[in-house]
């Protein structure tokens, strides 16, 4: 691919790859005694049992169960006795790989966007986490060159995306419903109140995964969508050597 304009950066395209886990089919959850800080989610009847373990395994036995074993319809499904396991359901849509738009002028500044999407769908009722890690450091990259991380003024990150006059910056902000409160805001600063002001709160990416969205009860069927928002920025001083920036991310859903 050949340019002339070596005055426009061509727009960088981030790959990011969504860990989905998949455990079991959708089934429907109750629980049958609870507390303020507990849930008993299933009990049964028997006459004994025992719990014993070594270095490298675990092993529980029950006695006296009866009604034990699989049964299922269209609809549902019940896995009768004690030590039969609970299906946790957890799925990630993923918008897939993005670009940053518009194209940075290599002189003069300028600044470009580029938003992905998750939705995750879990009949967890201890719910899920989300976190993201970048493949690199810094995380956009073409060839030699690369735009710096973001580095937050302090210990939360920035409520409004800040670009030296003679640098470049590359950063990141999520958000949605179940964003953890280090990118939430009090319409002014990060990490405090309950607010998810759109384009506030950014953050660098580090090679290390980094909560950003996390929620402690099931969401199915509809799901909760995360939006992951990235932002490069070049100052009106800066010169930015022309190349194809590419960064690339990982972001994993666990269940809790």
């Amino acid at each position: 691919m050949q340019f002339h304009n070596m005055r426009n950066l061509i727009p960088s395209f981030l790959a990011l790859f969504a860990v989905t886990v998949l455990f079991g089919s959708p089934a429907a959850f109750a629980y049958v005694a609870s507390s303020s800080n507990y849930r008993i989610q299933t009990d049964s009847v028997n006459v004994g049992g025992l719990f014993s373990s070594s270095t490298s395994y675990r092993a529980e036995d029950t006695v006296g169960e009866s009604g034990v074993g699989t049964s299922s319809s269209a609809s549902f499904a019940i896995k009768g006795g004690y030590q039969q396991m609970q299906d946790v359901y957890l799925a990630v849509a993923p918008s897939g790989n993005v670009t940053l738009t518009p194209n940075i002028p290599a002189t003069g500044g300028g600044a470009a966007d580029a938003l992905a999407t998750f939705v995750v769908t879990t009949d967890n009722i201890a719910g899920y986490s989300m976190s993201i890690a970048s493949a690199q450091a810094p995380a956009l990259n073409s060839g030699a060159n690369n735009f710096p991380n973001y580095i937050p003024g302090g210990a939360n990150p920035d409520f409004t995306f800040t670009t030296p006059a003679a640098s470049s910056r590359f950063g990141f902000s999520p958000e949605g419903t179940d964003i953890v409160q280090r990118y939430k805001d009090n319409g002014a600063s990060c990490n405090v109140g309950a607010t998810d002001t759109s384009s506030a709160c950014w953050d660098a990416l580090s090679t290390t995964p980094i909560s950003i969205a996390s929620r402690s009860s099931a969401n199915n069927p509809s799901g909760t969508q995360t939006a992951i928002r990235f932002h490069a920025a070049s100052g009106a001083s800066n010169t930015q050597p022309a190349g194809s920036y590419v960064a690339t991310a990982t972001v994993t859903v666990l269940p809790l």
